[in-house]
């Protein structure tokens, strides 16, 4: 199961690189968003980033409308645009250029430069790459059923997390098609992409196409 940091995502697209190289697997890092947030926020230069609250820094270039709820902490970075109503609940880093949506929910996330979760999305403790897009109405679900902590699976591996609250894990230049549920535990290889209406759990490889849970077929 090629689901390491290493594998996922290109770090030289994100301002939490040094976050993430401290681990082997990407879940590994969602516990130290909100301390990085806080540790790196204060280093941020004056002279590029406002800081509008103890625990937010917004680029000076970036767009956040007016209607846009901001919780901290938090980071937006250069070129970012935060659209009407957009929730951030708490710790989240919304990558350069990225983009969220109208009526769009973030929470304990990690989102690469140029990221597009664009309109009704919701993505709690999550990593998405550089160039991921969901569509509409998309949404990670973080937590399972029975409150149980999460595996990450294949076809012919397990890996314990040992956590509780875990999104998706998307690669780079993932698409998630319209209104697709991504299942607690659901990593997708870089450059796949998800079919809309999908219900996704588990891995799914690198250059794949997720047509349904017993149709995952390589891109040619």
């Amino acid at each position: 199961m090629d689901a390491k940091i290493t594998d996922l995502y290109d770090l030289s697209y994100t301002i939490a690189a040094p976050l993430l190289e401290r681990f082997e697997y990407p879940w590994e890092a969602l516990a130290g968003i909100k301390e990085f947030i806080l540790q790196l926020g204060p280093t941020l230069p004056e002279d590029e980033f406002d800081h509008p609250a103890d625990d937010v820094w917004i680029a000076k270039d970036a767009d956040v409308f007016p209607s846009a709820y901001l919780g901290g902490p938090l980071i937006i970075d250069h070129g970012a645009q935060v659209r009407h109503c957009a929730f951030i609940r708490s710790s989240a880093i919304v990558g350069k250029n990225a983009v969220v949506g109208n009526s769009v929910e973030l929470k304990n996330v990690i989102l690469f430069d140029n990221v597009q979760v664009p309109h009704y999305n919701y993505v709690g403790d999550s990593i998405l790459g550089h160039y991921s897009h969901m569509g509409a109405g998309s949404i990670t679900s973080n937590l399972k059923s029975d409150k149980s902590l999460v595996v990450v699976k294949s076809a012919d591996e397990q890996i314990e997390t040992g956590i509780k609250k875990f999104g998706a894990m998307l690669g780079d230049h993932v698409e998630v098609g319209c209104n697709s549920v991504l299942c607690p535990g659901s990593v997708v290889g870089s450059n796949s992409m998800v079919y809309p209406l999908s219900r996704v759990r588990g891995f799914v490889p690198a250059n794949s196409i997720f047509k349904d849970p017993d149709k995952i077929v390589t891109k040619r």
